[in-house]
């Protein structure tokens, strides 16, 4: 890279190598260009207005990039589906998400992709909801000119790793829910349960279908979740009778229907005593009683995955304990905090 004098009517094409101020007596004072600005044809007129026949620009080598190029570059490499770019400004491209959805950023990618010299990669967290027209990320060129081959190096990584930023829409499932429990059933108490999980499902956007009731009794809740899949349910919740406790015998109802299962017990607070298993292919979740009585559990983590259509394994699952720890603060800001990052 070099600079250049010349007269601003042969400056069409070339790249301003430092900041023009315009001032206006009594009402303005800031830049006219700004440093890495491309002259136009449209440009001259305005340039000779604040006094300038001269200017100071940037000549590209061999095997170098203008800051907007390396970052529309680099933008363009690491959008993934549902996820689009603005045109670049001072060597920023911002990546926003074009539907409402689950963000998933690949971590490792992103981290290799900064190991090339002067890029710049800031996403926000994976598995984070957004909606159309968030900010995801950002691709930054830290100087105004940068050598082509750490451009062709984060090229390369995309390539390697797919889609390394891109929104997956959540399914509007059907999901049906199994409330058990005898103080429930035999009407000792009233329930609650039941329009806990319906107000969830509706947040997320599923489709809450009927409740079924049942004792603690292993085969009437399997026969109750089958019900529900036979019904046309395409995600089942088997809420309450989680624990350890012999009478709690949720766990061995969902064994029962001869699902997968992928896991009994989990590394989040709260959620300890949740269940995750899979019957030809349908999710059938084991939910715990922290979902009465906390506002954030294992449940909004794990929900709108399986909404998205991710399947989840032992590992995602044991993946989770890393920042799964909620802090039961006295106003709940979940997702705008440290839960589940």
């Amino acid at each position: 890279m070099a600079f250049k004098k010349v007269k601003v009517e042969d400056a069409v094409g070339m790249v301003l190598g430092h900041e023009l101020t315009k001032i206006v007596p009594g009402s303005y004072k800031g830049p006219a260009f700004r440093k890495g600005h491309i002259i136009r044809e449209e440009d001259i007129p305005h340039l000779k207005d604040i006094g300038k026949e001269h200017i100071y620009l940037i000549e590209l080598g061999e095997g170098q990039l203008h800051e907007n190029d390396a970052a529309a570059r680099m933008a363009q490499a690491v959008c993934g589906t549902n996820v689009t770019s603005d045109p670049p400004s001072e060597g920023r491209v911002n990546l926003k998400a074009i539907c409402p959805g689950l963000l998933k950023i690949n971590r490792d990618a992103v981290a290799e992709v900064n190991e090339f010299e002067h890029v710049a990669l800031s996403t926000k967290h994976s598995d984070l909801l957004v909606q159309s027209g968030d900010l995801v990320a950002a691709a930054k060129i830290v100087p105004l000119v940068i050598e082509e081959s750490s451009i062709l190096g984060v090229e390369e990584k995309a390539a390697k790793y797919g889609e390394m930023i891109r929104v997956l829409p959540l399914a509007p499932l059907k999901v049906g829910t199994v409330i058990t429990g005898n103080e429930v059933f035999y009407g000792r108490i009233q329930d609650k349960y039941g329009k806990i999980i319906e107000d969830k499902a509706l947040q997320y956007g599923a489709k809450p279908m009927d409740h079924i009731y049942q004792p603690d009794d292993p085969e009437a809740i399997t026969q109750a979740i089958l019900q529900h899949i036979e019904g046309g349910a395409e995600l089942v919740i088997a809420a309450g009778g989680m624990s350890v406790d012999p009478d709690d015998v949720t766990p061995e109802a969902i064994r029962a229907t001869g699902a997968e299962v992928v896991t009994y017990g989990s590394p989040v607070l709260p959620g300890a005593m949740f269940m995750l298993a899979y019957l030809r292919g349908i999710p059938i979740i084991g939910l715990p009683a922290c979902g009465m009585y906390s506002k954030t559990t294992v449940f909004d983590l794990i929900f709108p995955r399986l909404l998205a259509g991710e399947r989840l394994s032992r590992k995602d699952i044991a993946a989770l304990g890393y920042g799964g720890l909620c802090g039961s603060c006295p106003s709940c800001t979940y997702p705008h905090c440290p839960f589940g990052k």
